[in-house]
């Protein structure tokens, strides 16, 4: 992925997995030896109002315990949904074993684009849409709802292990009133570039991103080549200014001092 990214002229690009950090340090020793910044990050799932956001994590640390054992956690109940969701499937006489969406997953959390890219390979599925029309989907026959965290408690593990924490392509559903509820449970800031976000909504997004004082970014929200269209676009498909990164690392930096502070007013230093 790195290497690709420095063919297509990218001077850094945000590894942002669902639920694992695994592949940041492979990907970040690749992009100091071709000149691409590798911007450590993780997608987390957290309840909404409308059912779910995606909360991006931008700069953390992998590994690190705090944040791991959330992740093994999080995985683990990922893990048990997709069991579940196979099980519904192979019930509705849908040819599917759990076997090949792990294997499909990899390395990476398991999800229902697994699931989905398996229903496509066995032809039960014309492409990754029709399989979560017909099965995936809420509402849909195999669909199992996802257990989900609150936002305040990713906030707060993101920003104890010295990280910022900003909502993913919000769309329509980024009502300022919303907002300003998320910024109160520690939101640092919107992606306000997206691939399913029309000119108008990115406008909007970073208007009131200006007005509450919350950083931004964007993203061209790539998940491999089969995966592209309203949702993904491919790898440095979108135009997002190296600015933006920059405002980012300002806000990261200021997180870090603040625990730092905390660090030494627990341990009674002074300064």
């Amino acid at each position: 992925m790195t290497q690709r990214a420095k063919a297509a002229g990218l001077a850094a690009i945000a590894l942002t997995d669902h639920d694992t950090t695994d592949g940041v340090p492979d990907a970040a020793r690749v992009g100091e030896a071709v000149g691409v910044r590798v911007v450590s990050g993780c997608e987390f799932s957290v309840k909404a109002p409308w059912g779910e956001l995606h909360v991006l994590g931008y700069f953390l640390p992998p590994g690190e315990p705090r944040l791991e054992a959330f992740l093994v956690e999080t995985r683990a109940a990922r893990r048990h949904r997709a069991e579940q969701m196979v099980g519904r499937l192979q019930r509705l006489g849908v040819d599917i074993a759990f076997d090949d969406v792990v294997s499909e997953a990899g390395a990476g959390a398991v999800g229902r684009p697994h699931v989905a890219r398996v229903l496509v390979e066995r032809g039960a599925s014309a492409d990754i849409n029709d399989a979560f029309v017909r099965y995936l989907g809420r509402g849909r026959p195999a669909y199992v709802e996802k257990p989900l965290p609150a936002l305040r408690r990713v906030t707060d593990l993101v920003h104890a292990v010295g990280a910022i924490a900003l909502a993913a392509h919000l769309g329509d559903h980024g009502s300022e009133g919303q907002i300003r509820e998320f910024q109160a449970q520690g939101l640092d800031g919107l992606e306000v570039r997206h691939p399913s976000h029309a000119p108008a909504v990115e406008q909007r997004l970073t208007r009131i991103a200006e007005r509450l004082g919350l950083a931004i970014s964007g993203g061209s929200d790539w998940h491999g080549d089969t995966e592209l269209g309203d949702a993904h676009a491919s790898l440095g498909g979108l135009d997002v200014p190296l600015e933006w990164l920059e405002n980012l690392e300002v806000r990261h930096a200021g997180v870090v001092e603040q625990n730092r502070r905390a660090a030494a007013s627990r341990g009674g230093v002074n300064r």
